[in-house]
């Protein structure tokens, strides 16, 4: 009988950004033009040298984030999406996304160039619809370019279209939100993520915190659920915390990493989760240049975890999903009943948090606003049983395995 391969996506990280923003932590360089050329000679070959552990696999989704990858050209993404043809089982129907900010998007030849040799996924940074916003928050792109990127997509016959938008930014009221969310909608994308602000350690927007006003918590929060409902209301599903889709658009990458499927990464700062091997590389462009050149150490992470131990990321990722946690699945996965959930559970319900429909538990809007505090107390259920189980062993005593 024929092997059934397994699903794959990959993920290709492009560091290179014409400037970096405020408020980002990603690993991503500006003023690096000049090292493009041997990047992509690095990643061509790392491509082809993990491509032999993939055999039993078809990869049907491939991401190339960043940065900004639509600045290195459409001559070298092409030349690194035709090495990933060649060498590994790339389904047909295969979703194939490229990461863009709107002033790298703009011209229709380079956009049609990509779309024929194969990208068929558009994610613009969109982030505001207000020009003093995306100035407040460090974006060289105007509200007028993200119209003409959306414009050029279209006209290169880009029919599946992503924007990213940002709410709680430094003096943003609920109605200039509720005027960016509208502005985005108006130009017809089939997905949607809507992000929270979070003023990370080390960026020039956590280093100004102090004489910034950003929305509280409250704020956030009815920007939050007000975009839950308009959202729905103009036909889009939400499918993970921040993310929208109209029916058949949600992105089947994400979804990977949401879902535990498997994935490998390719860049510095770049993760996997390859053949039970959860694994990153250095934060550092040249060290992974020099590296993949001289066969030297590239990795930053490296760990195999046990298909039984995987139990504490099947909460928290399922968690953010609208899906939630499958009971049965749970108990086949991990040979554990999951009734120690219940009670907790139980008390998300009675506060509206969480509900239990068709023999699975989710969230609701109300409970992603604490997802964390609840994925905390899950897992705090989920410790509490597996002490007791290891005592009940202790004792001699395993029955515990069968409740």
């Amino acid at each position: 009988m024929k092997e059934e391969r397994k699903s794959l996506g990959l993920y290709v990280h492009i560091p290179f950004c014409a400037k970096k923003c405020d408020y980002c932590d990603f690993y991503s360089l500006p003023s690096a033009e000049n090292r493009m050329d041997d990047y992509v000679q690095a990643l061509e070959t790392q491509l082809f040298e993990i491509a032999p552990r993939a055999e039993h696999h078809v990869v049907d989704s491939v991401y190339f984030g960043g940065g900004t990858p639509t600045l290195l050209g459409s001559k070298r993404l092409v030349r690194l999406l035709k090495s990933i043809q060649k060498k590994y089982y790339v389904t047909k129907d295969a979703e194939i996304t490229l990461e863009a900010n709107p002033e790298s998007a703009g011209d229709f030849k380079e956009l049609r160039a990509l779309r024929r040799a194969g990208f068929n996924r558009l994610s613009l940074g969109m982030q505001s619809a207000d020009d003093g916003e995306l100035r407040s928050i460090g974006r060289i792109h105007t509200a007028a370019q993200v119209k003409t990127a959306v414009g050029a997509a279209r006209k290169a016959k880009f029919t599946n279209l992503s924007l990213d938008l940002i709410y709680g930014l430094p003096g943003q009221s609920l109605e200039t939100w509720q005027k960016n969310l509208t502005a985005a909608v108006d130009l017809a994308p089939q997905h949607l993520s809507c992000y929270g602000l979070k003023v990370e350690d080390g960026t020039p927007l956590f280093r100004r915190r102090e004489s910034e006003r950003f929305p509280d918590d409250e704020a956030q929060a009815e920007m939050y659920l007000w975009t839950v409902d308009y959202l729905h209301r103009h036909g889009f599903f939400q499918y993970e915390i921040s993310n929208f889709a109209r029916t058949g658009f949600e992105s089947r990458h994400n979804l990977k990493y949401w879902t535990l499927g498997e994935y490998a990464g390719f860049g510095p700062g770049a993760h996997s989760d390859f053949g039970s091997v959860r694994y990153a590389y250095e934060k550092d462009l040249e060290g992974y240049i020099a590296g993949v050149k001289a066969g030297g150490p590239l990795l930053s992470e490296n760990e195999r975890i046990p298909p039984l131990d995987r139990d504490t990321e099947w909460i928290m990722l399922g968690l953010r999903t609208v899906w939630g946690l499958e009971p049965k699945v749970f108990e086949n996965r991990f040979r554990r009943r999951f009734n120690c959930f219940l009670p907790f559970l139980d008390k998300c319900r009675q506060t509206g948090y969480a509900v239990e429909e068709d023999g699975r538990w989710h969230l609701t809007p109300k409970g992603f606003l604490v997802s964390n505090q609840i994925i905390g107390g899950m897992l705090d259920a989920l410790g509490e049983d597996k002490k007791c189980r290891e005592e009940a062993r202790a004792r001699g005593d395993f029955r515990v395995d069968l409740k």
